[in-house]
């Protein structure tokens, strides 16, 4: 999956006459919308679909600025063109608390805005 993302990197990069405009959020996705943070990952949505996402890992990091393309249950697709990644949610945005959090790709996170 995270070759896939290094995939969509090099595609953003490309010029791509074919790029389509990304999908803004559903009404019922709002929660969704934020700054996300958690360890080593960072994934900030917009209500207008942008989304960028940052990721460390050792040897490995990521910083893209992709559009929404679109939900399929809790999981969001992401991409550029003809090239897509899905974010794997195991746990959608809820509050614990005061704070807001989702688990996406296995790494919890919390909204920060």
């Amino acid at each position: 999956m995270h070759t896939l993302r290094a995939a969509i990197l090099a595609a953003c990069l490309l010029p791509l006459a074919a790029q389509a405009d990304p999908v803004p959020v559903p009404a019922e996705k709002m929660a969704y919308v934020g700054d996300w943070q958690g360890k080593d990952m960072r994934i900030q949505m917009g209500k207008d679909g942008r989304v960028k996402y940052k990721r460390d890992r050792p040897g490995k990091k990521l910083d893209l600025s992709v559009d929404l393309q679109g939900f399929h249950g809790d999981n969001f697709d992401v991409g550029a063109a003809f090239v897509r990644s899905t974010f794997v949610v195991s746990k959608p945005p809820h509050r614990e608390g005061d704070k807001w959090k989702m688990t996406v790709d296995g790494v919890e996170l919390t909204r920060v805005d």
